[in-house]
């Protein structure tokens, strides 16, 4: 950054991902998912590192983050890995039509023929419940919700064996998040993986098999989603503490504000707002069992 400085936007993710799984990334906005999945798909700023190892494919696959950006270009997205954009406006071509751009990733992720194409851009664009009557538009004709609709479309062409989806339930209605959601897990259920980025929690608890819980950078704790959203819930107290904000839940805020990530604190970084904070917070935990805190909470009473 200006000035020399450094933002350490995500650290030490430790993941798995098998297919026909859906793992659910969760946490408050600016800590860190979406750099996360940027990553993985070399989507990063010209001024960020990225160091470690994200092996697509087993133990035997490509390494994302060590491949180039032709590899990534022309084996990797859209082929190997999808991504439902967080910010659809700005991967949507503003001078095509949505219909232009369906065709278009049809006629390259899947070689159809061009008299078939336009007939599998509109089965496309169903999927994601885009209308077909919009089809025709270009995206500043579009509101927000329909752009994710669209990106979500497109992300589904190829039927990658990894889906990358960051927010895609963003600007719609409950309805329509059920509808995009369920097609996210249908997608999952014929055998490939899906790495679901959300703040709506409902949505990750209707699709997801397990749940991260991401803090300041941080996976503070992963598990089963049986397990976190019924009993004996999340042990992390900030991932117990985002259930309980839920309107459906005890509607009780978590105290304070995330801490900036040019400053983290060198224990753990929820101590501040954290009701079990002892001097031993002042050490950064190490996951044990799923859960890197020095307080981890038992089953609920």
């Amino acid at each position: 950054m200006r000035g020399g400085r450094q933002v350490a936007a995500v650290s030490d993710a430790d993941l798995d991902l098998s297919a026909g799984e859906c793992l659910a990334l969760v946490g408050e906005s600016g800590c860190g998912k979406s750099v996360l999945a940027s990553a993985l798909l070399g989507l990063l700023p010209g001024n960020a590192e990225a160091t470690g190892t994200a092996l697509l494919g087993g133990a035997r696959g490509i390494d994302l983050l060590a491949a180039d950006e032709r590899t990534l270009a022309r084996t990797v997205r859209g082929r190997r890995a999808g991504l439902v954009p967080q910010s659809p406006a700005a991967h949507l071509s503003p001078v095509r039509t949505v219909r232009a751009q369906l065709e278009e990733t049809v006629r390259e992720l899947t070689g159809v023929p061009r008299r078939e194409r336009r007939a599998a851009a509109e089965a496309a664009a169903a999927r994601a419940a885009f209308p077909a009557g919009h089809l025709d538009r270009h995206p500043h004709e579009l509101s927000g919700g329909l752009a994710q609709r669209a990106a979500t479309a497109l992300a589904l062409v190829g039927d990658a064996p990894l889906l990358l989806a960051d927010e895609p339930t963003t600007g719609l209605d409950r309805d329509l998040v059920e509808r995009t959601v369920d097609e996210l897990r249908r997608h999952t259920d014929e055998g490939r993986a899906l790495l679901l980025i959300t703040h709506d929690l409902a949505a990750a608890e209707r699709i997801a098999d397990r749940v991260a819980v991401m803090y300041a950078g941080r996976i503070v704790e992963t598990s089963a989603a049986q397990r976190f959203f019924g009993e004996p819930g999340p042990r992390h107290p900030y991932a117990r503490g985002l259930l309980n904000a839920l309107p459906d839940r005890a509607f009780t805020p978590i105290p304070g504000m995330p801490p900036e990530l040019t400053a983290l604190p060198p224990g753990c970084a929820f101590a501040p707002r954290c009701a079990r904070a002892t001097e031993a917070c002042g050490a950064l935990p190490e996951p044990l069992a799923g859960v890197a805190c020095h307080h981890p909470e038992g089953p609920r009473a």
